[in-house]
Parts: C-alpha cells; structure tokens; sequence
C-alpha cells in the first residue's frame, strides 16, 4: 500500500495550524511559541515582533524585549547564515547541528581566502576579544588584523568568525554581539546526526511539515539531509498531488480537513511561513512569487486570504497619521475586505503607537 497522498489544501491548513495562523491568535507563552516555530527570521529587527503580534493574544513588544535582556530568547547567526531569533532552550542545539552549512557558506563566499589564516587560532583570539567585552563586528575587526599581521582582509575574518562563534546580539544596544555567558559553547559534532537535545530534523517537521528532505534542506542550509533523515526511521510519510515524498514527526495530529474557513491574516517580511520550503505552493502561488521576493532578495510582508499569500502591505508615516496599504494581486471580494480592515487596524496600531492617528487603506482592485 502506497503513502496517503495529501492535498495542496490539506497541506496548507496543516501549515497553518503549526504557524499560530489557523485559527485567530491565543494566549501563549512567548518562548514556547518561538519554539514551535523553530525560531522567527531576524535579519531585520522590526518583522518578529509582527510575526508574534499575529500569532499571540495580547501580544506585548516589552515582554519580547525583557526576554532578549534576560536572554531567554536570543538573535543570532542560524539558518541560512541569516539572524534568527531562537529561545535558548533551542539555540545551542539548532547552532551546533547548523555549524556544516555555516562552515560551508563560509568557504563559498570566501574561497581561497579561507585557506589564508588558522581558523581555531582566528575563533580563539576572537573569543578572547569578546569574553573580555561585548563589541561590534566593526571594533573586532581591526583587532583581529592587528592579532594576525600576515591577514590583512578584516572583512574576511570578520565573517569567518561570524559563521563559526555562536555570538548573539546584545539587546538594545546597536550591533554589539556577545556570548550568552562568559564564553561559547561546545558545538555539536559536525558530521552525521547531530547528538543534541533538540533535533532539529523533527524541531523543523513540527513547525513546516509535511515536508519533504529538499525543504529541509532549503529551510536549513544543510545538504546532508537524506543522511538526518534516515537517523528517523519512524518518521509518518505522505505524498502529495505532485507524487513527492512528505515526512512528518510520528504521532503527529492528523492532516486538516481542507475546507476549514480561515479568517485573512496578516504576515510579517521575511516570514518563515514564506521561506520555509522549496515548493511555496503551499502558501502562495508560484505566480506571485516574484511580487513578494523582490530581485535584492527583500521579503515583503503579505496577506492571506483563505490561507493563500494574496497581497502585500506597508505601513507609512503620513503628516504623523500612521496609514497601512494592502494592496491585492488579484479584486477582492468586499467581506474579504472589511475583516483584512479590521486586522490592519490592530496591526498598524501595534506597529505605530506613537502615531497622531491612524488609517487603513486595503485596496479592492490589484495595483496597475
């Protein structure tokens, strides 16, 4: 007997069920969320405190930041080589388990200059440098030359060192970047299945999954998936309309009925739930994918109608108003557009509290 196969709709509810967006935001505990949802993409500061905005009730940004100071929750260097923010709980087994990727995206950004300095002589001088004060890539790095003469590309060292230290930000504080203690942790072993607490092959199948081994891949940076994945031989297997083998975590809550209403949402740029698969499909139309991925790699913030990625949206400062656009990829329909309306009025209030006023403009017809 074959795997079941899963609809594309299916699948989609099922996403959004892992990704707080199914059903309207609950109360919930900050950490436990960031955890489920193996991690918030970071690079820009501002777009996580949306993506828990529209996923917790009553979600508060100083509550966000008393966990950053406390350092219960962290930003740093994770998937991709991109700033993610990660509870603490999760952070040294997903940075060690991530440590070939990170390597490895070193080596092709840097090629030959890579072979030019001690990498364990470059990460322990640097680590001196830290543990003795928090500092900004930009005060490492001439500390770095003046250590190691011979090297005189502070750039190349700078982000050698960036890929193989598991530094955070400090909160509120520029761009200095610290250890969570006096020093770092020992990283997980390099090769085969990472011997961690958390696994990061089922840390990903509950937050994204279904999924299959290239969305894995895709979502970590790590190629040696096939090698993760077969350390799970238990793991539940769908596949799809398109005959694509799916994993899940076994025991998992069975796939959603594909026909559960789902209220319009609004997401945050560079969201996860956008990013996370090599097949977007699932949340948003292979068409509109270039209308949200911008050519220098900027990730819009979107929303969704009946589950689906149907438009973007921005927020602007207009003599002191704070207004936030919807602007749709295709007419619609005009409930869609009162209850987009009732979100994004919570929203930009969220976003602008500051703001003399407040207004909403969601577009009924797509932009020329």
């Amino acid at each position: 007997m074959g795997h079941p196969v899963l609809t594309a709709r299916q699948i989609n509810r099922t996403l959004l069920a892992r990704q707080f967006l199914l059903q309207p935001p609950q109360p919930a505990a900050i950490p436990d969320v960031v955890d489920a949802l193996a991690g918030l993409q970071a690079q820009q500061a501002r777009p996580p405190f949306v993506g828990l905005w529209t996923r917790i009730a009553n979600f508060r940004r100083e509550d966000l930041h008393d966990l950053l100071a406390a350092r219960t929750v962290v930003r740093a260097t994770a998937m991709r080589g991109t700033l993610h923010l990660l509870t603490m709980r999760q952070y040294p087994a997903f940075r060690g388990a991530l440590q070939p990727a990170l390597s490895s995206g070193m080596q092709s950004i840097l090629k030959d200059r890579a072979a030019t300095f001690d990498l364990a002589r470059l990460t322990s001088e640097a680590s001196r440098i830290i543990a003795r004060k928090p500092c900004t890539f930009a005060e490492l790095r001439p500390q770095l030359t003046a250590a190691f003469p011979d090297l005189s590309d502070e750039r190349a060292l700078g982000f050698a060192v960036r890929m193989h230290l598991p530094l955070v930000t400090v909160p509120d504080a520029g761009n200095l970047w610290a250890f969570t203690g006096d020093s770092p942790f020992e990283l997980a072993p390099r090769a085969g299945k990472p011997k961690v607490e958390t696994d990061i092959v089922l840390a990903y199948l509950r937050a994204f999954g279904p999924a299959t081994i290239a969305d894995f891949q895709s979502w970590s940076g790590l190629k040696s998936g096939k090698v993760l994945f077969a350390a799970h031989p238990d793991l539940t297997r769908y596949r799809d309309e398109k005959k694509r083998e799916l994993f899940d975590v076994p025991g998992a809550a069975p796939m959603l009925d594909p026909d559960i209403e789902v209220a319009p949402r609004f997401v945050a740029a560079f969201d996860n739930l956008i990013l996370s698969h090599v097949d977007r499909s699932r949340i948003i139309a292979d068409e509109y994918r270039p209308r949200v991925v911008t050519k220098n790699l900027q990730v819009l913030p979107t929303f969704l109608v009946d589950g689906f990625v149907a438009g973007t949206w921005q927020t602007a400062i207009v003599k002191k108003q704070a207004v936030l656009t919807a602007t749709p990829f295709a007419k619609l329909a005009k409930k869609v557009q009162k209850q987009l309306a009732h979100e994004a009025e919570g929203l930009v209030r969220f976003m602008e509290p500051e703001a003399a006023g407040y207004q909403v403009d969601i577009k009924l017809e797509p932009a020329e």
